[in-house]
């Protein structure tokens, strides 16, 4: 997600190139920008890919807005030429609202060597005042601008739970609360995530700077940049010293902020949370297209049935005596049940209480297994992606059929889920290697959201199968020993052929055979589960 700065850009820049396709979208809403910022100079070009990366973009020096044609959907879904159509485009019509507000109000500048930390921080009060000043010009205008909030923000503003991107999120959200365009009922579970590390005498005190800056002057930049240092004296952060924003650090995992965010933007979206992942997880982490499939094999089906046996076997092998409730005798009589039945059949309805309880030997309760094995497709990992392709498939077909769950995560320059949680495919995905190993924290953290690695409660294993030669060593251990702390078990399959790094806080095992790493995992699968 690009910071919310980047769709307000300064300085030359390359149009985006038209497509006839929206050549009536970019005509239409050229002709109707004047109604919404009073400027007769703009032009508005709508087009896939347009807005610089951004969902829309404005370039005050072109005097250009560009909205990505991509929340439109296709040409033909709406006549923009009728004023009816933005009813049928709410969020690309917030879009041109949002950067129309920019284009009547974002009248100053960042002057030339401004700490980035302070110009960054002045975009951020800038997002929620150009929309104040928009809606207290045009009140109609806060219908449309509602549906941008869940296009302009994603979880990845909420990196990290630290006071910068508290801080930060407060400025995206609780400041639009202030501007009118939200409320503060979809924003509660926000607040609250946001006190709890921030405290609620700093958020007070940012409270107090966004709302300073909701009257500030369009041409005032003296005024937004002394309340963005101001903001950031409040945080602890002198630019003098500490010029550049903070960073999240890429050794911690996401925490209530980004659950607090999650929520937020499931519920805007008529989702459940879960339903909101798995969307955004689905359209962010496919397969690239170069990446083949293929029918199992009979192997394959035979490998998946006897691992799902045997982790069947794991959970029930060791009856031990239980308790359990009969309708008929023998057994002991329970008194409470017995009335409730008589009382059912009265009401002519067909009894569901059990009366009688009679000692046997039952399987032990035994918690489903949360198994997630992460494939390092660097190109020196090449003789072990088929055989993980394989892995991937065995271990889904064997978890559906026996109450276990998993999911097949590979990282190479890019992070891809190659099986979800609870999928069950047809066919093989067949990985390719390519590029460098830059991205494994991203995996592990995409893979402690789908399972929630670190959840206590649950039976949780993470299984690692790269040479450790990843770009940044100390983050890498940092994320590993967080897991190993909240109770996951690590496993770590190494080429035995390759050189490396051996991390702590895991089970570290040499693999010589890559077929055997296959083995390796479903070994300490079933392992884990009979020791559960």
């Amino acid at each position: 997600m690009p910071h919310p700065g980047t769709h307000l850009q300064t300085g030359a820049a390359t149009a985006a190139v038209g497509d006839p396709d929206w050549q009536q979208w970019s005509h239409a809403w050229t002709r109707h920008i004047p109604v919404l910022t009073g400027r007769t100079d703009l032009t508005v070009t709508v087009a896939p890919g347009a807005g610089g990366g951004a969902p829309a973009c404005f370039y005050p020096d072109q005097r250009r807005i560009e909205v990505d044609a991509t929340h439109i959907g296709a040409p033909d879904v709406a006549n923009p030429r009728r004023a009816g159509h933005k009813r049928l485009v709410p969020t690309a019509y917030g879009l041109l609202v949002h950067e129309a507000a920019h284009a009547a109000h974002s009248q100053w500048r960042t002057p030339p060597g401004t700490p980035p930390v302070v110009a960054a921080v002045a975009e951020l009060l800038e997002e929620s005042r150009i929309e104040h000043r928009q809606r207290t010009r045009r009140r109609g205008d806060r219908r449309w601008l509602r549906h941008t909030v869940t296009t302009l923000i994603s979880p990845d503003d909420a990196p990290v739970d630290d006071p910068w991107h508290a801080a930060h999120l407060a400025g995206l959200l609780l400041a639009r609360v202030d501007a009118r365009i939200i409320t503060a009922k979809d924003t509660r579970g926000v607040r609250a995530a946001i006190t709890a590390i921030l405290g609620r005498t700093i958020v007070k005190q940012l409270r107090d700077v966004w709302r300073q800056a909701h009257s500030v002057d369009d041409t005032d930049t003296d005024g937004m940049l002394d309340l963005a240092w101001r903001w950031c004296h409040i945080l602890g952060i002198d630019p003098h010293h500490q010029p550049e924003p903070p960073q999240p650090d890429p050794g911690m995992f996401a925490g209530r902020l980004a659950q607090a965010l999650t929520d937020y933007l499931a519920h805007a979206a008529g989702l459940t949370p879960a339903e909101y992942r798995a969307q955004r997880i689905s359209g962010r982490f496919r397969a690239p297209a170069t990446w083949t499939r293929r029918d199992p094999t009979d192997a394959e089906r035979a490998a998946a049935g006897h691992l799902a046996a045997r982790l069947r076997h794991a959970r029930t092998h060791q009856p031990e005596p239980d308790s359990r409730p009969n309708l008929i005798p023998p057994g002991r009589l329970r008194t409470r049940h017995a009335i409730t039945a008589q009382a059912q059949i009265a009401a002519g309805t067909i009894p569901t209480a059990t009366p009688w309880q009679r000692r046997t030997h039952l399987p032990p309760p035994k918690p489903t297994l949360h198994l997630a094995v992460i494939v390092d497709v660097s190109f020196s990992m090449h003789p072990y992606a088929a055989p993980m392709s394989s892995a991937g498939w065995i271990l889904a077909h064997a978890a559906r059929a026996s109450d276990a769950i998993t999911t097949t995560i590979a990282f190479g320059s890019d992070v891809t889920v190659l099986i979800g949680p609870r999928q069950r495919p047809t066919h093989v995905q067949e990985m390719n290697t390519f590029g460098g190993s830059g991205t494994f924290g991203d995996a592990v953290k995409l893979a402690d959201e789908l399972l929630q690695l670190r959840q206590p409660g649950r039976l949780r294993m993470l299984a690692v199968v790269s040479d450790g030669d990843l770009d940044d060593i100390p983050a890498t251990q940092r994320l590993i020993s967080t897991l190993h702390r909240a109770g996951c078990a690590v496993m770590w399959l190494r080429p035995a052929d390759l050189d490396g790094h051996t991390f702590t806080d895991t089970t570290t095992v040499l693999v010589t055979d890559p077929v055997q790493a296959i083995g390796h995992i479903a070994d300490a699968a079933v392992i884990a589960l009979d020791q559960a």
